[in-house]
């Protein structure tokens, strides 16, 4: 097995990546002097992310470069998945064929790892764009069978957001809009053999697998730029303000030498998250304070915070995974980078061998020309990403034993 990519050059591929995007986006004159249109330009630097970072085979985000086993298992948890099945059935049906063969891809394909946030990203599937009514109405049913109410408010509100982005963008709907968003479908949708389906847009990406009646959905990223819309179709929608106040809440709720423990720095000056896309590998050692050093209340407070991104998921299945959560509180570590006041911009991250939770105020990008502090993290550009750590991202351990059981 090939050793993962350490997360810093992890960081360097992409930090290098977005800032090639920065100054072509935004300087056509670059662009007509490379003499390649925008779609041309989106396209190759679609194809460059994706060679970078499926350069090497999916191993999981890990502590020290090996997968802990004996993690995850094949087992029953009583939750039906019947709902989205169906769903997921009835959205294909109603695809034509040529939408239906662009938009379907086998179980293991590499298209699962094929994500992005930023908007130039060439993504795969069909989209809500091109999509009709009735596609659209079966499409959101298909989310929606997967989500809990609150994870599908959530994704419509970040597709409205980025509505709103475009109204602030000099009406740019080419680049960003409600619409922009693209369904993939692995596997064939059934009740035993393994299957799932990928939403992919900007600010919103959920890989959710499906194994008889478990359910794997990770990496689940959501944010926006804005996060609040003060005018424009969307004026009032608003999105990540719990899980920006809850964060803020567990760390203040630690004395001064848990704070200690769990600051790895108290200034914060660049974007932070180290698992969105392409960092299928990243080694990242735990860090901050753990739960065994955390009273029986802040035990609790800490798995309240994890359960705001869990309970994104359907009822039942966020219920199974908070309980394997708390199976191993006491290795869930609580890391914070960043001020504590009640207008700080910061980071913190939620970490255990079953779960890795990231939220990140991020610096002004999409609406940098709007920016009075544009090289300065800000409250209203926010990215969270959830990962499931040691092998299961897309549910590829489940799979892996699955395989054992049953040889394809």
């Amino acid at each position: 097995m090939k050793r993962p990519i350490p997360h810093a050059r992890l960081l360097l591929a992409a930090g290098c990546l977005l800032a090639l995007a920065a100054v072509a986006l935004f300087d056509p004159a670059l662009r007509a002097q490379a003499g390649e249109s925008r779609a041309e330009q989106f396209r190759r630097m679609s194809t460059q992310a994706e060679t970078t970072g499926l350069a090497q085979p999916f191993v999981g985000i890990t502590a020290n470069g090996q997968v802990e086993p004996g993690l995850f298992a094949l087992k029953s948890t009583g939750v039906s998945t019947s709902a989205v099945r169906t769903a997921t059935a009835a959205f294909l049906n109603a695809l034509d064929a040529q939408q239906r063969s662009k938009t379907v891809f086998p179980i293991n394909d590499d298209e699962w790892r094929k994500w992005m946030n930023p908007h130039f990203y060439v993504r795969q599937g069909v989209s809500f764009e091109e999509m009709t009514p009735a596609q659209r109405e079966k499409a959101f049913a298909l989310i929606g069978a997967g989500l809990s109410a609150k994870g599908l408010k959530l994704t419509r509100d970040i597709m409205r957001l980025n509505h709103t982005l475009a109204e602030m963008s000099n009406n740019d709907f080419e680049q960003y809009g409600e619409w922009l968003y693209h369904l993939t479908v692995m596997g064939t949708p059934s009740e035993r053999e393994p299957w799932g389906w990928q939403l992919d847009g900007h600010h919103a990406v959920i890989n959710y697998f499906v194994l008889g009646d478990q359910v794997v959905m990770s990496p689940f990223f959501a944010g926006s730029e804005p996060v609040t819309a003060t005018s424009g179709k969307y004026a009032g929608t608003t999105v990540l303000q719990q899980e920006q106040a809850a964060g803020l809440a567990m760390m203040r709720a630690l004395d001064q030498a848990q704070r200690g423990r769990a600051t790895l720095g108290s200034i914060k000056t660049r974007n932070n998250n180290l698992t969105e896309a392409f960092r299928d590998n990243v080694v990242l050692d735990y860090a901050g304070v753990p739960g065994s050093q955390l009273t029986a209340a802040q035990k609790q407070q800490l798995v309240s915070l994890a359960a705001l991104y869990i309970d994104n998921l359907d009822e039942g299945h966020a219920r199974v995974k908070v309980e394997e959560v708390r199976r191993h509180l006491d290795r869930t570590y609580f890391a914070w980078i960043g001020g504590t006041e009640a207008d700080s911009a910061y980071y913190y991250r939620i970490h255990s061998p079953v779960i890795l939770i990231e939220f990140d105020h991020q610096l002004p990008t999409n609406l940098r020309h709007l920016s009075a502090t544009p090289n300065v993290p800000a409250r209203d550009h926010i990215h969270t990403v959830v990962r499931t750590p040691n092998g299961n991202d897309y549910g590829k351990d489940l799979l892996r034993l699955h395989y054992m059981q049953h040889p394809h």
